[in-house]
Protein backbone atom coordinates (compact mmCIF):
# COMPACT_ATOMS: atom_id res chain seq x y z
CA UNK A 1 0.00 0.00 0.00
CA UNK A 2 1.53 3.38 -0.83
CA UNK A 3 1.52 6.05 1.44
CA UNK A 4 -1.32 8.90 1.46
CA UNK A 5 -0.80 11.75 -0.74
CA UNK A 6 -0.98 15.10 0.43
CA UNK A 7 -2.94 17.78 -0.95
CA UNK A 8 -2.44 20.11 -3.52
CA UNK A 9 -2.04 24.23 -3.20
CA UNK A 10 -5.68 23.75 -4.60
CA UNK A 11 -7.35 21.45 -2.31
CA UNK A 12 -6.04 22.74 0.54
CA UNK A 13 -7.66 26.20 -0.37
CA UNK A 14 -10.95 24.31 -0.51
CA UNK A 15 -10.81 22.52 2.50
CA UNK A 16 -9.80 25.68 4.54
CA UNK A 17 -13.39 26.98 2.85
CA UNK A 18 -14.98 23.78 4.03
CA UNK A 19 -13.39 23.71 7.74
CA UNK A 20 -14.51 27.62 8.02
CA UNK A 21 -18.14 26.58 7.81
CA UNK A 22 -17.79 23.73 9.71
CA UNK A 23 -19.06 24.57 13.66
CA UNK A 24 -17.08 21.98 16.03
CA UNK A 25 -19.27 19.66 18.10
CA UNK A 26 -16.97 19.35 21.18
CA UNK A 27 -15.09 23.29 21.11
CA UNK A 28 -13.18 22.25 24.17
CA UNK A 29 -11.59 19.81 22.06
CA UNK A 30 -8.70 20.50 19.46
CA UNK A 31 -7.65 18.60 17.08
CA UNK A 32 -4.81 17.83 15.85
CA UNK A 33 -3.89 19.78 12.46
CA UNK A 34 -3.45 17.65 9.34
CA UNK A 35 0.26 18.51 8.45
CA UNK A 36 1.20 18.95 12.30
CA UNK A 37 3.45 16.41 13.70
CA UNK A 38 1.55 14.16 16.24
CA UNK A 39 3.07 12.46 19.27
CA UNK A 40 2.13 9.10 20.01
CA UNK A 41 -0.38 8.76 23.20
CA UNK A 42 1.39 9.18 26.97
CA UNK A 43 1.33 5.51 27.90
CA UNK A 44 -1.32 4.50 30.42
CA UNK A 45 -0.38 3.51 33.73
CA UNK A 46 -1.23 -0.26 34.80
CA UNK A 47 -4.32 -0.85 36.71
CA UNK A 48 -4.11 -1.43 40.05
CA UNK A 49 -4.38 -5.21 41.23
CA UNK A 50 -7.25 -5.42 43.55
CA UNK A 51 -6.86 -7.05 46.93
CA UNK A 52 -8.59 -10.24 47.47
CA UNK A 53 -11.53 -9.51 49.69
CA UNK A 54 -12.16 -11.89 52.77
CA UNK A 55 -15.53 -13.82 52.32
CA UNK A 56 -17.74 -14.85 55.18
CA UNK A 57 -19.85 -17.48 54.36
CA UNK A 58 -23.16 -17.11 53.27
CA UNK A 59 -25.67 -16.99 56.71
CA UNK A 60 -28.44 -20.15 55.44
CA UNK A 61 -31.71 -19.25 54.40
CA UNK A 62 -34.62 -19.61 57.41
CA UNK A 63 -37.00 -21.09 55.14
CA UNK A 64 -36.89 -22.52 51.69
CA UNK A 65 -37.21 -20.86 48.50
CA UNK A 66 -40.95 -19.96 47.43
CA UNK A 67 -41.76 -22.76 44.42
CA UNK A 68 -42.66 -21.54 40.84
CA UNK A 69 -46.58 -21.29 40.30
CA UNK A 70 -47.08 -22.96 36.93
CA UNK A 71 -45.16 -26.14 36.65
CA UNK A 72 -43.94 -26.14 40.33
CA UNK A 73 -45.05 -28.41 43.13
CA UNK A 74 -47.16 -26.43 45.19
CA UNK A 75 -49.57 -29.48 45.59
CA UNK A 76 -50.48 -31.44 48.62
CA UNK A 77 -49.59 -35.23 47.97
CA UNK A 78 -53.02 -35.81 47.72
CA UNK A 79 -53.62 -33.73 44.60
CA UNK A 80 -50.35 -35.89 43.00
CA UNK A 81 -51.68 -39.12 43.59
CA UNK A 82 -55.58 -37.92 42.63
CA UNK A 83 -54.15 -36.58 39.48
CA UNK A 84 -51.54 -39.39 38.83
CA UNK A 85 -54.28 -42.33 39.00
CA UNK A 86 -56.57 -40.11 37.00
CA UNK A 87 -59.57 -39.90 39.68
CA UNK A 88 -59.40 -35.83 39.19
CA UNK A 89 -62.47 -35.19 36.24
CA UNK A 90 -61.58 -31.54 35.11
CA UNK A 91 -64.10 -29.06 35.53
CA UNK A 92 -62.73 -27.46 32.60
CA UNK A 93 -61.54 -28.49 29.07
CA UNK A 94 -59.68 -26.49 26.52
CA UNK A 95 -58.28 -28.22 22.96
CA UNK A 96 -55.40 -26.32 21.09
CA UNK A 97 -54.84 -28.55 17.96
CA UNK A 98 -55.24 -26.80 14.74
CA UNK A 99 -54.64 -23.50 16.08
CA UNK A 100 -52.02 -21.70 14.96
CA UNK A 101 -49.29 -19.95 17.64
CA UNK A 102 -50.61 -16.74 18.09
CA UNK A 103 -54.17 -18.18 18.46
CA UNK A 104 -53.50 -20.91 20.38
CA UNK A 105 -52.10 -18.29 23.09
CA UNK A 106 -55.13 -15.90 22.44
CA UNK A 107 -57.18 -19.26 23.45
CA UNK A 108 -55.22 -20.45 26.23
CA UNK A 109 -55.44 -17.01 27.71
CA UNK A 110 -58.53 -16.19 27.50
CA UNK A 111 -60.02 -19.89 28.09
CA UNK A 112 -57.91 -19.57 31.99
CA UNK A 113 -60.13 -16.63 32.62
CA UNK A 114 -63.11 -18.16 31.19
CA UNK A 115 -61.98 -21.21 33.87
CA UNK A 116 -61.44 -18.78 36.46
CA UNK A 117 -64.80 -16.80 36.37
CA UNK A 118 -66.69 -20.08 36.32
CA UNK A 119 -64.77 -20.78 39.63
CA UNK A 120 -63.17 -23.90 37.97
CA UNK A 121 -60.73 -25.59 39.68
CA UNK A 122 -58.32 -28.02 37.22
CA UNK A 123 -58.01 -26.96 33.44
CA UNK A 124 -57.81 -30.20 30.93
CA UNK A 125 -55.45 -27.95 28.25
CA UNK A 126 -55.00 -30.45 25.04
CA UNK A 127 -52.08 -29.77 23.35
CA UNK A 128 -50.88 -32.49 21.62
CA UNK A 129 -47.61 -34.43 22.03
CA UNK A 130 -44.28 -32.70 22.87
CA UNK A 131 -41.90 -32.26 19.62
CA UNK A 132 -38.14 -31.23 20.12
CA UNK A 133 -38.79 -27.46 18.72
CA UNK A 134 -36.13 -24.89 18.44
CA UNK A 135 -37.06 -21.99 20.35
CA UNK A 136 -38.01 -19.44 17.50
CA UNK A 137 -39.76 -21.49 15.37
CA UNK A 138 -43.40 -19.79 13.96
CA UNK A 139 -45.75 -22.96 14.26
CA UNK A 140 -43.39 -24.80 11.15
CA UNK A 141 -43.25 -28.18 13.11
CA UNK A 142 -45.33 -30.10 15.39
CA UNK A 143 -45.13 -29.97 18.93
CA UNK A 144 -44.31 -25.87 19.15
CA UNK A 145 -47.51 -25.67 21.58
CA UNK A 146 -46.48 -27.50 24.28
CA UNK A 147 -43.34 -26.17 24.16
CA UNK A 148 -44.42 -22.58 24.34
CA UNK A 149 -47.53 -23.21 27.04
CA UNK A 150 -45.37 -23.17 30.17
CA UNK A 151 -43.64 -19.99 29.36
CA UNK A 152 -47.02 -18.66 28.11
CA UNK A 153 -48.25 -19.28 31.65
CA UNK A 154 -45.72 -17.94 32.85
CA UNK A 155 -45.60 -14.71 31.37
CA UNK A 156 -49.48 -14.08 31.52
CA UNK A 157 -51.54 -12.40 34.10
CA UNK A 158 -52.83 -15.89 35.11
CA UNK A 159 -49.55 -17.25 37.05
CA UNK A 160 -50.46 -16.64 40.32
CA UNK A 161 -53.66 -17.97 40.06
CA UNK A 162 -52.44 -21.18 38.93
CA UNK A 163 -51.25 -23.88 41.54
CA UNK A 164 -49.63 -26.27 39.40
CA UNK A 165 -49.30 -28.06 36.16
CA UNK A 166 -49.27 -31.12 35.46
CA UNK A 167 -48.83 -34.28 32.83
CA UNK A 168 -52.26 -35.42 31.95
CA UNK A 169 -53.26 -39.08 32.79
CA UNK A 170 -53.53 -41.29 29.80
CA UNK A 171 -57.19 -41.59 29.68
CA UNK A 172 -57.22 -37.40 29.54
CA UNK A 173 -54.44 -37.75 26.60
CA UNK A 174 -51.46 -38.73 27.94
CA UNK A 175 -48.47 -36.43 26.89
CA UNK A 176 -50.49 -35.16 24.80
CA UNK A 177 -52.75 -32.42 27.26
CA UNK A 178 -51.80 -31.07 31.14
CA UNK A 179 -53.71 -30.30 33.75
CA UNK A 180 -53.63 -26.90 35.11
CA UNK A 181 -54.44 -26.64 38.84
CA UNK A 182 -56.05 -23.45 39.52
CA UNK A 183 -55.56 -21.93 43.35
CA UNK A 184 -58.85 -21.85 45.31
CA UNK A 185 -60.36 -18.68 44.93
CA UNK A 186 -60.41 -16.94 48.48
Amino acid sequence: MSAPRGLSDEEAQAWEKVAATVKRLHPASTAPKANAPTAPPAPRPPKPVPKPRKVSPAPRPLAPPPKPAAGGNSLDSHWDRRLKSGVVQPDFTLDLHDHGLDAAYDRLMSGVGQARAMGARTILLVTGKSRPVDPADRATKRGAIRAKVLDWLAASSHHSAIAAVRRAHQRHGGDGALYIVLRRER
